[in-house]
């Protein structure tokens, strides 16, 4: 190879986990200018409500769908539930708005919201949900190992990402390298 081509290559690191870096203090500072209206309205009067309604929109969508048992509409209830909730919250990163500068553009909302902190109301109430409706789809479904199979890494793809320990953490084979973008 001539040295052309190597300065035109990018050198990738090898790990699937790597950790996003805190902001700077521009970001910050465009970060406390304005709020954030992606991820404030979390915390407005009915949003909690917004989801118990949806569960239960998503399970009488599949239950009246012919054919479908009610062991298999709990469990797609769950699993529909559960990816929206990771994409909603864990897979889009940054806001769809453009006047902040970019301050929260490697952030996904999870991350916005309460400005990163852990264990708020919010935070909880989300954090309890998923774990609910698994609990509830494992008994409608009356303990059935595939089922509960499914349901359970349904679960787990929601609730680690909300752990502190995952605060910030990316996986990149799923959301890519932020050298990439």
């Amino acid at each position: 190879m001539n040295d052309g081509s190597r300065k035109s290559r990018r050198r990738r690191s090898s790990s699937l986990l790597y950790q996003e870096p805190q902001e700077s203090m521009e970001h910050l500072s465009d970060q406390a200018a304005i709020p954030n209206l992606n991820a404030n309205w979390v915390n407005a009067k009915g949003a909690w409500a917004i989801h118990i309604v949806l569960i239960i929109a998503l399970k009488i969508f599949f239950s009246i769908i012919p054919g479908i048992q009610r062991d298999t509409s709990w469990t797609l209830t769950n699993i529909t539930y559960m990816f929206g909730s990771y994409l909603m919250f864990h897979w889009v990163r940054g806001i769809p708005f453009e006047f902040n500068a970019g301050a929260y553009d490697n952030l996904n909302m999870w991350e916005q919201m309460d400005n990163g902190d852990q264990f708020t109301p919010t935070k909880k109430f989300l954090l309890t949900v998923p774990i609910c409706l698994f609990l509830a789809s494992t008994h409608y479904t009356h303990y059935d190992l595939t089922y509960f199979t499914i349901n359970m890494m349904a679960l787990m793809g929601v609730v680690v990402p909300k752990l502190p320990v995952s605060h910030r953490l990316r996986v990149s084979f799923l959301s890519g390298h932020p050298d990439d973008r």
